[in-house]
């Protein structure tokens, strides 16, 4: 359960004023219908994060446990980092043809913007650090899904109320504080 609830609340913190979080907000803003936005949400996750979590369980059983530990280690310490850079979206990540419709568009934008995004990332590490790439996948879905479904709904007025410095700076923390246990050998219970 551990694997679950760390990973949900890591992207959930992550997530906030990410790339991802601000296509909901623009996606929200032009179509203004929520459900059809969710569900392309839900689904392109999912694929992405589920994508992500087989290359975590794949590296778990392809790397070594001291190559991994420090492998692993070291990425959450650049993912700490990477947290406290703001995203900024591009304008093309919202360009998609309206034949898809809202489910379409919504589904193909958030799968291209978590390409290489620090949450789909994420998920690849704590899949791999914990080993339970279902629970990872299914926390991290969830954690996408507590930061961006509220910006469906609420767009720019919850934005600009939340300190998005203080919400970097704790996620920032939250992976700095398990690259550290990685490095230090937390992980050794489990093979690493």
């Amino acid at each position: 359960m551990e694997s679950l609830f760390v990973s949900t609340g890591v992207v959930a913190l992550a997530e906030i004023g990410d790339k991802t979080q601000l296509l909901a907000f623009i996606l929200a803003a032009r179509f203004k219908k929520p459900l059809p936005i969710i569900a392309g949400i839900l689904v392109a996750t999912l694929v992405n994060h589920g994508l992500a979590g087989a290359l975590g369980a794949w590296i778990t059983t392809s790397v070594s446990p001291e190559i991994m530990r420090w492998v692993l280690g070291i990425s959450f310490l650049g993912m700490a980092v990477w947290t406290l850079i703001p995203d900024k979206i591009e304008e093309e990540e919202t360009k998609v043809a309206t034949r898809f419709g809202i489910f379409g568009a919504t589904l193909i934008t958030f799968f291209l913007a978590e390409m290489g995004d620090k949450t789909q990332l994420a998920t690849v590490a704590l899949a791999a650090h914990y080993g339970a790439p279902l629970m990872v996948v299914m926390g991290t879905t969830l954690g996408m899904l507590i930061a961006d479904v509220p910006a469906v709904f609420v767009g720019d007025k919850l934005a600009n109320r939340i300190p998005m410095k203080l919400v970097h700076s704790i996620a920032a923390a939250i992976f700095a504080v398990l690259g550290m246990a990685t490095l230090l050998g937390a992980g050794s219970k489990l093979g690493f």
